[in-house]
C-alpha cells in the first residue's frame, strides 16, 4: 500500500499517515464477498453460513477470530491489546430480513426465498471485514498505533436486538469507544452523514389482544362488535397519545397488522393488532408503556372489549457521543475532503447499536450508497433495495482512518 502525507485540518493537530487508495484486489474481493452474503441471506440467531465465511477469511489474514457465545456472530482483535489502555471497536451487524428479494436484474439476487438483505448488513460486514484486514496488514508493518477490535454482531432485527447478548458476551471488555455505519439510500456514494447526539429514535413491538361476544351481524347490539372495536383502537390511540405526550418527542403508534373474523355474516370473538411505537426523545420513551396502556384501555373499554397488551421493550435511540462524532468527521475529511461529510437529521428507525453507548461512547455514521445522479426514489427494508458497491471501499477507507487517528491521538501502546 502507497502511503499519503500528512495532512492537517484547521484547528486540529497533524494526522498520522494513511493507507492509499484500497487496493483493487481487495476492492474486488470485498465486492464479491457482500454478494455472495447477499446471496445467502441469513435471519438472526440463523447466521452460521455468514459467521463461518467471516472467519474463515480473518484466519486467512493470520487473525484470531472468536466466535460469540450464541453460536453466532463474532469478535477479532487486530494487534495485541496488554489489558490496559482500551481499543476503538469498528461494529457490523451480519443478519437479514425475512422478506422476499424483488430485483430481478442482478447475478447476485438472492437464494432463499423469502429471504433477502434488504437493510444492507451485507455491506456493513464487508467494510468492516475490510477494515480489519487493511488494519492487520498495517499491524505487520509495524504501523498500528494501537490494536483494534472487529465486531461482527448477530440479530439487530430480531428486538432488543443481538447487541445486548454479545454485550453479555464480553465483546465490550478492553473497548474505549465504538463506531458503526449504516448504510443509507438518501446520501451519495463517497459520502457521509453525521448527527451529534441522537440519530435514531427508540423503538419498541406493540401487540394488542381484544376479546369479547360474538355473534351474527344482523344483531350487533347484542354482541361486543370486536371488527369495530380493533378499527378504533387502531385510529384513536395514535390519536390519543398526540395529545398526551409532548409533540417534540416525536413518538409514533404506526399498526403493521389487523387480524379479526372468518365470514362476512360472524362479528368475531377475537381481533388482534400489532405494530410499533417509535420516540426520538429518551425520556418519552421511558414513559410510553403507562400512557399506550391508558389509552388503549380508554377506547378498548368505551367499546365493551376486553384487552391485552404485550408491550416489548425494543432499543433505545442512538445518542452520538461528540467527541467521537468529531473523530469520524476527521476521518473522512481526511479521506475525502470536507464536502464529503453531510450533516443529517434523526430518523424513527431503530438502531440496537444504542445498546452499546448504555456502555462506552461511540457514534453511527450514514454510509452514502446511492449512485450519484439517481433520482429514483429508495428506502431500506423493500425487496428491491440494492447499493453503489463503490461505498464499500469508501467505508474501508473511512474506518481505516478513524481507527488509525484515535489510536495515534491517544498514543501507541506501551
Amino acid at each position: 500500500m502507497s502511503r499519503e502525507s500528512q495532512t492537517a485540518l484547521p484547528g486540529k493537530p497533524a494526522q498520522p499517515a494513511l493507507p492509499g487508495k484500497l487496493p483493487e484486489n481487495l476492492r474486488l474481493e470485498l465486492i464479491a464477498f457482500r454478494r455472495d452474503l447477499h446471496m445467502h441471506p441469513e435471519l438472526g440467531h440463523q447466521e452460521y453460513r455468514t459467521t463461518a465465511a467471516i472467519k474463515e477469511r480473518l484466519e486467512k489474514a493470520g487473525l484470531r477470530p472468536r466466535v460469540l457465545d450464541s453460536g453466532t456472530g463474532l469478535i477479532c482483535d487486530v494487534g495485541r491489546w496488554d489489558g490496559r489502555r482500551p481499543m476503538l471497536a469498528l461494529r457490523a451487524d451480519i443478519d437479514a430480513l425475512p422478506i422476499p428479494d424483488a430485483k430481478t436484474h442482478v447475478s447476485y439476487r438472492s437464494t432463499v426465498p423469502d429471504r433477502a438483505h434488504a437493510c444492507g448488513h451485507d455491506v456493513h460486514t464487508a467494510v468492516v471485514l475490510g477494515a480489519g484486514l487493511v488494519l492487520a496488514e498495517l499491524d505487520r508493518q509495524g504501523r498500528l498505533p494501537r490494536p483494534v477490535r472487529l465486531l461482527f454482531q448477530p440479530a439487530e432485527e430480531v428486538l432488543p436486538g443481538g447487541a445486548t447478548e454479545a454485550i453479555d458476551s464480553g465483546v465490550l471488555d478492553g473497548v474505549g469507544k465504538i463506531i458503526a455505519v449504516h448504510c443509507d439510500p438518501r446520501v451519495d456514494a463517497g459520502r457521509i452523514g453525521l448527527r451529534p447526539g441522537p440519530i435514531t429514535s427508540a423503538c419498541d413491538r406493540l401487540e394488542v389482544a381484544l376479546t369479547g361476544a360474538g355473534g351474527h351481524t344482523a344483531r350487533p347490539h347484542l354482541t361486543t362488535d370486536l371488527v369495530t372495536a380493533a378499527a378504533r383502537v387502531a385510529v384513536d390511540v395514535p390519536a390519543v397519545l398526540s395529545r398526551r405526550m409532548d409533540a417534540r418527542s416525536g413518538m409514533s403508534v404506526t399498526w403493521g397488522r389487523i387480524e379479526s373474523g372468518h365470514a362476512c355474516n360472524v362479528i368475531p370473538m377475537h381481533a388482534e393488532l400489532s405494530g410499533t411505537v417509535r420516540c426520538l426523545d429518551i425520556n418519552a420513551w421511558h414513559e410510553a408503556p403507562d400512557q399506550i396502556l391508558a389509552a388503549i384501555d380508554e377506547v378498548a373499554t368505551m367499546h365493551g372489549a376486553k384487552f391485552e397488551v404485550n408491550h416489548v421493550r425494543g432499543v433505545p435511540p442512538v445518542v452520538n457521543d461528540p467527541v467521537v462524532t468529531e473523530l469520524l468527521r476527521e476521518a473522512m475529511a481526511a479521506r475525502r475532503g470536507a464536502e464529503s461529510v453531510e450533516d443529517t437529521e434523526q430518523s424513527l428507525g431503530g438502531e440496537d447499536f444504542s445498546w452499546y453507548l448504555e456502555h462506552v461512547p461511540g457514534a453511527m455514521a450514514r454510509l452514502g450508497v446511492r449512485t450519484p445522479g439517481d433520482t429514483a426514489k429508495r428506502d431500506l427494508h423493500r425487496g428491491d433495495f440494492d447499493v453503489d458497491e463503490s461505498a464499500i471501499a469508501v467505508g474501508v477507507e473511512f474506518f481505516t482512518a478513524a481507527a488509525l487517528i484515535d489510536g495515534a491521538r491517544n498514543g501507541p501502546m506501551g
